[in-house]
């Protein structure tokens, strides 16, 4: 698939966008989960509430696409929230202890 947008049909670019916005908030979880840099302050913040409603936000998502979306974009988002609540509950059982940069930054 050509990802500049430029010789894409209507469909493939839906799909493309689709894709998009699965990303973008398999992005905020993984911030929210403090597994990579918040851009705006370029550090490692842990805010599991901020995850946790990314991820709500895909599983509604998947709720209303359920058997509209090709079978290339249902695996993706299944397998976007497999990642996801693995990596959360992996979170939320380490509690509220700081992160490990904050650990060295003491």
């Amino acid at each position: 698939m050509n990802f500049n947008g430029d010789k894409l049909s209507g469909d493939q670019q839906e799909q493309l966008l689709f894709m998009m916005l699965i990303q973008q908030h398999q992005q905020i979880a993984m911030m929210g989960m403090g597994k990579i840099k918040n851009p705006n302050t370029d550090k490692v913040e842990r805010e599991l509430k901020s995850a946790k409603f990314a991820i709500d936000t895909l599983v509604m998502l998947q709720k209303f696409t359920k058997g509209n979306l090709p079978k290339e974009l249902k695996n993706y988002l299944e397998q976007t929230l497999n990642n996801l609540r693995l990596n959360y509950a992996e979170e939320k059982k380490k509690g509220d202890e700081p992160l490990e940069s904050d650990k060295e930054e003491e």
